[in-house]
């Protein structure tokens, strides 16, 4: 396909094949959440997958709320993480993409 609309299909068709290597990458990445200064930390996939959390032993005497509040605010950290990576990545893949009419720049963070 020649002139305007196939360069406009290529550059589509490129657009998705990064947007699927990107996915990929981000689904294999791994972050770490943690709280309490380290004590709880947390190993999330991109796919928001818990890989591991790790407890200070130190915390296993102490009240079982504070702990779970620490786990949560553990989880929390890393869905932020993972959140912050996932939009950084996909963020600059539509940069350098000119489609006329199509507005793409809003999708860049």
């Amino acid at each position: 396909m020649k002139g305007p609309l196939g360069n406009i299909m290529r550059q589509a068709q490129e657009m998705q094949e990064k947007l699927k290597s990107a996915q990929e990458t981000l689904a294999a990445m791994e972050v770490v959440g943690s709280a309490g200064g380290g004590l709880v930390e947390v190993v999330m996939t991109g796919r928001h997958d818990v890989r591991r959390v790790q407890i200070d032993d130190t915390l296993l005497t102490d009240d079982k709320a504070v702990l779970e509040d620490l786990i949560a605010a553990a989880m929390n950290d890393a869905v932020r993480r993972v959140e912050k990576v996932t939009q950084e990545k996909m963020g600059g893949l539509t940069s350098g993409i000119d489609i006329p009419g199509l507005n793409l720049s809003g999708l860049n963070g």
